[in-house]
């Protein structure tokens, strides 16, 4: 295992990206028991989750998630989605938070010893390079064991450890309900 009991430690999450991989996997998280397992391993300084909200809606899926962490221990990062129209008119809504992520961990880095990140995004291997060269170990999350896998191979190389999704799920994963 990558963790020792003295190492300062933030978490990082992906919101979107962890919630795709979990899903792959068909599992849901317990983040509760996520937070107690990292708190049993090192000393949690923060775990933050980030994620886009659709603003305006009555209802929002991930809304009662961000409330729920927000009152139990997790710094929760939003920001509204944005409708972007494709070159062939197409509309979806777009909610990408790496810039909010890297910012934070790189803030963060001087009073840390180890950065989890969950996330399989490669756009984020300068990330964990630039953390590394500021003396931070980093701990990559994500799946490779779903088809296709969930993680870039460049990111995954760039951390200093890499923990499979689908191997933590007995930890802090139960099987998604129908």
């Amino acid at each position: 295992m990558p963790f020792h009991s003295n190492d300062r430690l933030a978490v990082f999450i992906d919101g979107a990206n962890l919630y795709s991989a979990a899903r792959a996997l068909h599992q849901e998280l317990d983040f509760r028991r996520m937070l107690d397992w990292f708190n049993a391993r090192s000393r949690l300084v923060r775990a933050s989750y980030y994620t886009a909200v659709v603003e305006g809606e009555e209802f929002s899926a991930v809304r009662p998630l961000v409330d729920w962490l927000g009152y139990n221990g997790f710094s929760v990062v939003t920001k509204p989605t944005k409708r972007v129209t494709d070159a062939q008119g197409h509309s979806r809504l777009k909610g990408n938070m790496d810039i909010e992520i890297a910012v934070d961990m790189l803030e963060l880095a001087p009073h840390i010893d180890h950065a989890v990140l969950f996330s399989g995004d490669g756009d984020f291997r300068r990330l964990v390079e630039a953390v590394q060269r500021r003396g931070v170990r980093v701990t990559v999350v994500s799946t490779l064991k779903t088809q296709p896998p969930q993680i870039a191979d460049e990111l995954r190389r760039q951390a200093d450890h890499y923990l499979d999704l689908a191997d933590l799920t007995a930890e802090f994963g139960r099987i998604k309900s129908a």
